[in-house]
């Protein structure tokens, strides 16, 4: 019997018991409500209000610009769809980065204007105070290693990470410093999948992989892009379950032809 059959409501605490029972995460996004209800009643563990609403939401090149209000917006809009998920939301850039009290005043918000479960914020040994004092105030706290899209202009590029042993090991020391500091998880991103496979087992809390390879406790992606909606994004972890940009396209010229043709409303769709 799988850990989560047995549970009406995902928890932190069923994502530790997953793990311990070697049962794999499913995580994916989303920002709205209707797209929440299909995931959450569908059957995925967690969701995550990425940042990344920045992108596929708003149509911005980053995930920087987007506000906490914005962020307190879809996720308020999810929670209102969900049954069973955990729901992840994302501390988005500025919000946490200067000091601890301002990531603990903006933890709070989420929780109290949105109704979200938890949050996540991403870093390492730079972010461990913030990390700390969330958790002391009770909310709980996803953590995020690799390549962490809010520091894209530090970077420069979005390859993949870690591949030097130097940054390696400061993603081997920032993992643990992370489930010591209290976080119920790690999203591991873009990094070698021997790597993910290492730091997995060598703490006790899940990580959930975005190109990390298949030896993470769990996967997450981007709704848009695993469902087919962007079609932009094809990197090579990212496998399309669904072609919705050339269902829809295809549905909307169909509409606009009966329309210009009188086709539509017929005699049966019309009072």
């Amino acid at each position: 019997m799988s850990v989560n059959k047995e549970i009406k409501k995902v928890t932190t605490n069923t994502l530790h018991n997953m793990k311990a029972a070697g049962e794999k995460i499913s995580m994916l996004t989303a920002y709205d409500y209707s797209f929440a209800k299909i995931i959450d009643n569908a059957g995925i563990d967690v969701i995550l209000v990425g940042d990344s609403a920045s992108n596929v939401m708003a149509g911005h090149e980053t995930t920087l610009p987007i506000t906490l209000d914005q962020m307190i917006y879809h996720a308020a809009s999810v929670i209102r769809a969900i049954n069973r998920s955990l729901v992840v939301v994302d501390l988005p850039f500025g919000s946490y980065q200067s000091n601890s009290d301002i990531a603990l005043a903006s933890a709070i918000r989420i929780m109290k204007e949105s109704g979200g479960h938890s949050i996540k914020l991403e870093g390492g040994e730079e972010v461990l105070k913030s990390i700390k004092k969330i958790v002391s105030a009770g909310i709980p706290v996803m953590g995020h290693l690799g390549l962490t899209p809010q520091s894209i202009y530090k970077f420069g590029t979005y390859t993949v990470r870690a591949k030097e042993e130097d940054e390696a090991n400061k993603l081997r020391n920032d993992a643990k410093l992370l489930e010591e500091a209290g976080c119920f998880a790690i999203v591991l991103e873009k990094i070698p999948a021997a790597l993910a496979k290492e730091v997995s087992e060598s703490i006790s809390i899940p990580t959930i992989g975005i190109g990390a390879g298949g030896h993470c406790d769990g996967q997450v992606l981007v709704m848009h892009d695993m469902l087919g909606i962007n079609t932009e994004f094809k990197p090579r972890f990212l496998r399309q379950y669904l072609n919705i940009h050339e269902q829809a396209t295809t549905a909307v010229q169909q509409y606009i032809k009966d329309v210009k043709s009188n086709d539509f409303p017929n005699e049966t769709e019309q009072y």
